[in-house]
């Protein structure tokens, strides 16, 4: 039977199979692929087949659309159009991917009035959807026919991609009702404006409604070619790329939108957002409408656009909510950090002023100690212990004052300084801020760093701190700033005193094995992937790679030789699937002395001191340096001379030049009392040298080394063994105070020294020194010189005792009063 003989039987009311439809419509005498993959419609399908091979057809209901022919009378899961077309299924397939396809051919509009079952498919009862009668002038069909011809050719010619056969059928076609349902089905309408072609009944009706969208199809049409041709003009011959781009500012312009609008509206919403101060709102404003007036490719419009992001790229009103548990900071400090007891305690102190006094001007921390102590970390763990947020500044070799105030936005590449931009990172304005490295900043002719910090590190003006790239005062007095540095000497006076110095002192070997055997080895054995292998470290083992291969303070080297260990370790477990060696308890594999030295291989530092025994003109002093301890051996020797001559070598500094001439001067003046022939000094030279000359030494504590030095070569008696000291000696032989008595006593104990002579008023330093370093040394304090000479050279001079300060003629009263004291 043919299509037109179909559509021209008169069908009853029946039940047939629905098959609902998600993004198409099917028009009468249409002829379509439709793909389906749930059970219901495949079960459908499948009656529909084993039946009469119709079934029912309609689109899912668009939710939010209403109007003629948009009518739904059925509840969902099958919400579909009350309008649909009913369809022959013409040929079934099933794909590889479980889905069937079905191809169907209209055959007439029904209209669907309820739902008998949805049991295994939903079957509905359906009517047929006839046409009305044609009402209207024959001259007015014909004309409305031969427009939607003529329309469909231009849309074609406009560039409308239509099947070729389309146009020859449609020469063939005069019905009205079957041209609109053709053109209709072919124009790839939305499936709201399908439906409601679908749903008119008067055939001249559907006909008019199918022209206006055929003319609306052509005015689209015709801006798209408008657009383009508008875009050929103003480029002619460039590449495809700025085609497509100036396309794109056409089409904006068509819109009526302008190049860079975005932008500013997002800056403008993100100012009203922002909790700006007034300041910073006038002049963000201020540039937002000079950026308005500029076109948007020019530079001076990128570099003002970069600075209003800067601005409001800041944490404007942004706090992060302080926790200030006492209990949990200790333990917080105790978890990162073993020992350092005092400086605990004196961060504790710092946090519990800050949680009584929220308002209180926090004071500069300013922690100094050699390199791998945990100053760094510390100011980690007091960000964690307050629930901050933390961010690092690096100000070692930082020469340019720009650096720390920003450059001016005028120059090119300008950027805010390192301050603004540890907030921004931060995201908060009371984040903890460390300034690492504080005594390596240098100055040249770009200015001074140090004195730009000034500003920032004082409670009282960094309220409206400036940046020169800002332009704008920013608050910093919520940010609690802290320091670290090795050292104090290369510090500025003005910018040491805003800071409050904590001294971070060396560890001794054993806090160095404890903080080993808890941190280091288990964080070593997890990053190497050593955990299977069970390893152990002994004490012994450990022990010899604190003494055997390093000298320092703090913890990095021994870190790293205890990683160059591991990493041996998992190379042969790597390769050969075990380790072999001393094996422990339970399997275990126990590394011993033995075994580290395979591995690390010869010892870099001996068991002994070179000048641990003693020597005639050789004396041990300590020193105290940005690395930590050190103990120095001075030598001297008497060269024949025509009169008294000191000559000193090893890179001294002025300082200790000058105690070295003070301790000399001190000798010539006591000669008797010493029992030196002053002959003897007429007649040599006295050289004095100490050891590592391409190493800068300076500072006054080596003045009783160097006498005792002098006095071992001029009396020709070797001094104490094992013995160390450190003090300042005056013209008169008082032996004044010295710092560094941590670091130098540590220093001491890795030389195996057994005793050190320090001055009496450092007792109360070493009062307060950890137990593990008091008893392994024996400490003596003392007054003057006599005292010092007395332990060293006992056996040579037993009458050796001070001079009574009645015989000191050039000694003035007072002189005399604070001798006796």
């Amino acid at each position: 039977m043919s299509v037109n003989d179909q559509s021209q039987l008169v069908e009853s009311p029946q039940n047939l199979p629905l098959l609902p439809l998600k993004d198409i419509v099917v028009f009468p005498h249409m002829i379509v692929p439709v793909f389906i993959n749930e059970d219901l419609c495949i079960n459908a399908v499948d009656n529909a087949v084993a039946n009469s091979r119709k079934i029912f057809l309609s689109a899912f209901k668009v939710a939010g659309e209403e109007g003629d022919g948009l009518e739904c009378s059925l509840e969902a899961p099958f919400d579909v159009y009350t309008i649909g077309t009913v369809c022959t299924v013409m040929r079934t397939r099933k794909l590889p991917d479980g889905r069937m396809k079905v191809l169907v051919q209209g055959l007439y509009k029904a209209k669907v009035s309820e739902l008998i079952s949805s049991e295994n498919f939903p079957l509905v009862h359906v009517q047929p959807h006839t046409d009305s009668k044609m009402a209207g002038s024959t001259a007015e069909l014909e004309a409305l026919v031969r427009a939607v011809r003529e329309n469909l050719e231009k849309v074609v010619s406009l560039g409308k991609v239509l099947s070729p056969d389309i146009l020859m059928i449609l020469d063939d076609v005069s019905d009205p009702a079957r041209l609109s349902d053709l053109v209709a089905s072919n124009l790839g309408l939305k499936v709201v404006d399908a439906q409601k072609i679908l749903a008119v009944q008067s055939p001249l009706d559907r006909l008019q409604k199918v022209h206006q969208y055929l003319s609306r199809e052509i005015e689209v049409y015709q801006m798209q070619v408008r657009i383009q041709s508008q875009a050929k003009e103003e480029i002619g011959r460039m590449q495809r790329e700025h085609y497509l781009r100036e396309q794109m500012k056409v089409i904006k312009t068509e819109l009526g939108d302008t190049d860079g609008k975005d932008e500013l509206d997002a800056l403008w919403k993100k100012l009203e957002a922002s909790k700006v101060t007034d300041e910073a709102r006038e002049e963000v404003t201020r540039q937002l409408r000079r950026l308005e007036r500029m076109h948007a490719d020019t530079s001076e419009a990128a570099l003002t656009r970069t600075h209003v992001e800067a601005i409001l790229s800041l944490p404007w009103g942004k706090k992060s909510e302080e926790m200030l548990d006492l209990a949990k900071t200790k333990e917080i400090l105790d978890s990162d950090h073993y020992g350092l007891d005092q400086v605990k305690d004196r961060l504790i102190e710092f946090l519990a002023v800050k949680k009584l006094n929220p308002k209180a001007k926090s004071p500069i921390l300013c922690f100094v100690g050699p390199p791998g102590v945990g100053k760094t970390s510390l100011g980690k763990s007091i960000a964690k212990s307050m629930g901050r947020a933390f961010s690092r500044i690096a100000l070692g070799g930082v020469r340019d004052e720009a650096e720390v105030r920003g450059h001016r936005k005028t120059y090119v590449g300008a950027y805010p300084g390192r301050v603004m931009a540890s907030i921004k990172q931060a995201q908060t304005s009371n984040p903890v801020i460390m300034l690492d490295e504080i005594d390596k900043l240098g100055s040249d002719h770009r200015g001074d760093p140090s004195s730009a910090l000034l500003e920032v590190l004082d409670p009282e003006q960094n309220k409206n701190f400036v940046d020169h790239y800002l332009g704008i005062s920013f608050d910093l007095s919520d940010v609690t700033f802290i320091a670290n540095a090795n050292t104090l000497d290369t510090i500025p006076a003005p910018l040491r005193d805003r800071l409050e110095i904590i001294e971070v002192s060396g560890y001794s070997e054993e806090e160095k094995l404890i903080i080993s055997n808890q941190f280091i080895i288990p964080k070593l054995i997890k990053e190497m992937g050593l955990a299977d292998a069970n390893i152990v470290f002994s004490k012994p083992s450990v022990t010899s790679v604190i003494n055997g291969y390093t000298r320092e303070s703090g913890l990095r080297s021994l870190e790293k030789q205890l990683a160059n260990v591991c990493r041996k370790l998992a190379r042969e477990f790597a390769e050969k699937g075990a380790l072999t060696g001393a094996e422990g308890e339970k399997g275990q594999f126990k590394l011993t002395p033995a075994l580290i030295s395979k591995h690390l291989g010869v010892s870099k530092f001996g068991d002994n001191f070179y000048h641990q025994e003693a020597m005639k003109g050789v004396s041990l002093g300590l020193a105290y340096t940005q690395y930590g301890g050190e103990v120095l051996a001075i030598e001297t020797n008497l060269l024949p001379s025509n009169g008294s001559k000191l000559v000193l070598t090893g890179q001294l500094g002025d300082v200790m030049k000058e105690s070295a001439h003070a301790a000399f001067s001190f000798i010539k003046s006591r000669c008797e009392q010493f029992g030196i022939d002053p002959a003897i000094l007429e007649k040599n030279e006295i050289h004095v040298h100490i050891p590592a000359g391409a190493v800068p030494k300076d500072g006054p504590s080596a003045g009783i080394t160097l006498a005792t030095s002098m006095l071992s070569a001029l009396l020709g008696k070797a001094p104490a063994a094992k013995v160390a000291m450190t003090g300042e000696i005056t013209l008169h032989g008082m032996v004044l105070p010295i710092g560094g008595l941590r670091e130098k006593l540590l220093a001491a104990q890795r030389e195996g020294i057994e005793m050190v002579i320090a001055p009496i008023k450092n007792r109360q330093n070493f009062d307060v020194l950890p137990a593990s370093i008091k008893k392994k040394i024996k400490m003596e304090f003392v007054k003057n010189y006599f005292e010092v000479f007395e332990i060293m050279f006992a056996k040579s001079m037993p009458t050796a005792k001070p001079v009574p300060l009645k015989n000191l003629k050039s000694v003035g009263r007072r002189k005399q009063e604070d001798l006796a004291s």
